[in-house]
């Protein structure tokens, strides 16, 4: 194909992948290929009925994740986000029974937080009210809360591996979703052959593997499995239980593969949320000083706030949920495959089909929601001001394949942003009338880099 035929986006490329699929067969063929082109067509599940139906309906079938060529660099059938079948279910279950043993909800991961952000708090500060870029600042405060949760301990800034895992996830992250991804995915054969970006992405990859390999190591040596202290401690006790089971997936390579999955989704969702959230607050100073007014009502200026707090600020809870609602970070959610056939809404939905739960569609459902496309906090609110929570409200996913850390990301933003907005009013820089609001289209969906100032609220 001409180079004036293919789209130079990758939303573009699958397009034209899916609708050309027969001509590229045969270009696979003709370059030495094999024809398994990797590219299958998609089921997608759009509107909050259609996604409700699928996932709630079928949630076994629909349970399977389809394979990545580029991720499976690291090892197929691996960690938690991208593994299937009992692999799968092993992982997702000590994912899930670890984070609520490290205390979810209570005042031990709480406090590894409330240490991130007051250091965020302090670098903030540092600005002096004058225009800067927060996210860098941000990025490390939110890749240390998952440092303490998976190895136990956070990293000052300046520490020379924490800066090349921050980078290594930056490079990550920035290549996922992009063109050369896409590309890499539909020739995998070819591009390990190619220069480009893929290669900066693969050291990046290899990098956050070892930094969590060294880890285990630290781990081992330490013997504290008795006393388990943080992710690591609580699955090298799981492998020793579960020792002589000829089943069990339970290994080094699996722990290693799900702390960067960790890493690779935990940071980079979070980071996206907060950086929206400030963004939204810049633009929005009528409620940003109506959320400030309700934490000096409630709380003043001293003492923590916790996230069982969130009950006694409705109107600061609905505006976390709508900025959520309406700056969802992924462009659709992560896809899933059917493992079995399934008859739906008068469809048949082959077994292996990829199926994409269009959340973006629920979350911006007319529908559903009084006026979409608007931040508009009173989406989450009743007439007499207190919190609804909405089944509609689907930033998490829904079903088995639904986020293993949502209760941590929950927690994180909350913990966050109050905190920041005790201390600080986020304001345009002098000159500047709004920040740009439009995303930039990835897989994860980021602002525009931008700029804003900190104006201390009090010493």
């Amino acid at each position: 194909f001409s180079a004036s035929q293919v789209p130079a986006d990758w939303l573009g490329l699958l397009w034209f992948a899916l609708h050309r699929r027969t001509e590229l067969e045969s270009k696979l063929v003709e370059w030495g290929g094999n024809g398994d082109f990797a590219v299958s067509f998609p089921f997608v599940l759009s509107g909050f009925k259609a996604v409700k139906e699928g996932m709630t309906r079928f949630p076994e079938e629909f349970s399977g994740r389809p394979r990545d060529p580029f991720f499976e660099i690291l090892g197929k059938e691996k960690g938690i986000i991208l593994s299937n079948g009992h692999t799968w279910k092993q992982q997702r279950h000590i994912g899930v029974t670890s984070l609520r043993k490290l205390g979810l909800g209570k005042k031990s991961i709480e406090h590894q937080i409330e240490v991130a952000v007051q250091t965020l708090v302090e670098n903030f500060r540092q600005t002096e009210g004058q225009p800067f870029d927060p996210s860098l600042l941000v990025l490390n405060a939110v890749c240390n809360v998952i440092c303490a949760l998976s190895c136990g301990q956070q990293f000052a800034p300046e520490d020379e591996n924490f800066q090349k895992l921050t980078q290594a996830l930056k490079t990550l992250l920035k290549f996922i979703g992009d063109f050369y991804h896409t590309v890499y995915d539909t020739f995998p054969w070819l591009m390990k052959y190619l220069p480009g970006p893929h290669k900066e992405a693969v050291a990046s990859m290899n990098l956050i593997l070892s930094f969590a390999k060294q880890e285990i190591e630290k781990h081992k040596e330490s013997h504290c499995l008795h006393e388990p202290q943080d992710f690591i401690d609580h699955y090298l006790l799981q492998m020793e239980k579960s020792r002589n089971d000829p089943n069990s997936t339970y290994n080094e390579d699996n722990l290693a593969r799900c702390i960067f999955d960790f890493f690779a989704a935990g940071t980079d969702t979070t980071f996206a949320t907060l950086m929206w959230a400030l963004l939204l607050l810049t633009n929005h100073p009528d409620i940003q000083d109506r959320v400030q007014k309700e934490i000096e009502d409630v709380f003043g200026f001293s003492g923590s706030i916790s996230y069982q707090d969130r009950k006694k600020l409705p109107y600061t809870n609905a505006v976390i949920h709508e900025m959520q609602r309406l700056k969802y970070i992924l462009i659709v959610g992560v896809p899933r495959q059917s493992i079995k056939d399934v008859k739906m809404r008068g469809y048949l939905i082959p077994k292996g089909s990829f199926i994409v739960t269009d959340l973006r569609s629920v979350l911006l459902d007319p529908e559903q929601w009084e006026t979409p496309k608007e931040f508009n906090p009173n989406h989450f609110l009743d007439k007499d001001g207190k919190f609804v929570d909405r089944e509609e409200f689907l930033s998490f996913g829904i079903g088995q394949r639904a986020c293993v850390g949502q209760q941590l990301a929950r927690i994180e933003i909350f913990i966050f942003l109050t905190s920041l907005l005790r201390a600080f009013s986020f304001q345009l820089p002098q000159g500047v009338k709004e920040l740009n609001e439009e995303p930039v289209v990835r897989v994860s969906m980021h602002p525009h880099p931008y700029k804003l100032c900190a104006i201390p609220i009090h010493s």
